[in-house]
């Protein structure tokens, strides 16, 4: 699979113990070395459909977004905490918001989206976000991410410009495009510590209940992702959020956030990108690493790959089918049950032509015999002259 990750790094057993090069070769991903990469942790056993029936009507009511969107495996870790008095009234609050007509980014049914893109047993890496976007099309569930035609927002372009301090081969997305759900598939969880917004008006849902649950979400992968997992914290607020998580088990990298209002103050050369994949690599071995390519080009070689492999399998199974018909030569088969119309069609044709080169050679023989008789002829007639 194409891949941007970086090459296997065991320079040190600490991940800050060497500064990571700033002349990394991106392109060296496609020719990494691939291990054999950690088995993500099975998803918590869950009867949804039990969990659900045993619900209050009002509670089936106010949590009828969760119950439908919520990825089963976080609403297995978080089905605790989403029945407490504090989230219900959470979502009353956003209830009332609804009702008396205001715009809320992002969209309900994207809320849970970081859920979807990534579940709990697939998380390597979370990435600390504050407040969604609140203006139209850029809010979709994941912390930095918009949808096109959106560009992306300074904040992601700061990002682009680390990773590419990182990985100098990387490449950000054609038309300044910011969707990251390819991070999100391939296990970055893109979490914001608030999740939802009122247009135009920031941090207007702040200290409603959100950060209680998140709060809870990343304490929750501390303590169950034992292995170990990367958190990048930008900003004094996401500091504070990761602040309990056991650093002997996990990596925290904090840095200052990537808004252009501090992004100058260390951020571009925080170095966080590199230090993940070599961190993830020390624990999980090599091809555990994130992919951070956000290139078309990627997608492509990707589906190249994927495309190849059935391919491959068509080709197996096509070999399997062959023996199956050398297997059966004590068995009655007319061999031309067993070609197309094409290869018959190249058989007859073949034969035609064969018969076409005997029947001229035949000619040719026959015009040397009767040159041979006139010859003959011509000789004795010379004699008895």
């Amino acid at each position: 699979m194409s891949t941007l990750k970086r090459k296997a790094a065991t320079n040190g057993s600490s991940p800050d113990a060497k500064k990571p090069k700033q002349n990394g070769n991106l392109m060296s991903f496609f020719t990494a070395p691939k291990g054999a990469p950690a088995t993500p942790a099975a998803p918590p056993k869950f009867d949804k459909e039990k969990w659900v029936a045993g619900l209050t009507a009002e509670q089936r009511s106010l949590l009828k977004l969760e119950i439908d969107t919520m990825d089963e495996s976080w609403l297995a870790v978080l089905k605790d905490d989403i029945v407490t008095k504090e989230f219900l009234e959470l979502k009353k609050f956003l209830d009332r918001e609804e009702n008396a007509g205001k715009k809320v980014f992002p969209p309900r049914e994207d809320i849970y989206s970081w859920s979807r893109h990534t579940p709990f047993h697939t998380v390597k890496v979370v990435i600390i976000g504050q407040d969604p976007y609140h203006n139209h099309n850029q809010a979709h569930g994941l912390a930095f991410s918009v949808r096109p035609p959106t560009p992306a927002p300074p904040s992601l372009k700061n990002m682009y410009i680390a990773l590419k301090n990182d990985y100098p081969d990387f490449k950000p997305p054609p038309n300044r495009a910011g969707l990251l759900t390819p991070w999100a598939d391939r296990g970055v969880l893109l979490l914001n510590t608030c999740l939802t917004v009122r247009a135009h008006d920031a941090k207007s849902h702040a200290n409603r209940g959100w950060e209680r649950l998140t709060q809870r979400i990343i304490d929750i992968v501390a303590a169950r992702r034992t292995r170990g997992v990367v958190y990048m914290a930008w900003g004094t607020p996401a500091g504070m959020v990761a602040k309990k998580v056991d650093t002997t088990k996990h990596l925290v990298l904090k840095s200052v956030h990537p808004s252009p209002l501090s992004a100058s103050r260390g951020f571009f050369t925080c170095g966080h990108f590199k230090k993940a994949n070599q961190w993830l690599v020390e624990k999980y071995g090599p091809g555990s690493e994130i992919d951070w390519d956000l290139s078309p080009q990627a997608k492509k070689v990707e589906a190249e790959v994927e495309e190849k492999k059935i391919d491959e399998k068509k080709v197996e199974v096509k070999e399997v089918e062959v023996k199956k018909v050398e297997a059966k030569k004590d068995e009655d088969v007319d061999e031309d049950d067993l070609l197309t119309e094409e290869e018959l069609a190249s058989i007859e044709n073949a034969t035609a032509a064969n018969l076409a080169k005997e029947a001229v050679k035949v000619k040719e023989g026959k015009v040397e015999a009767k040159a041979d008789v006139d010859a003959k002829t011509s000789n004795k007639e010379n004699v008895e002259a």
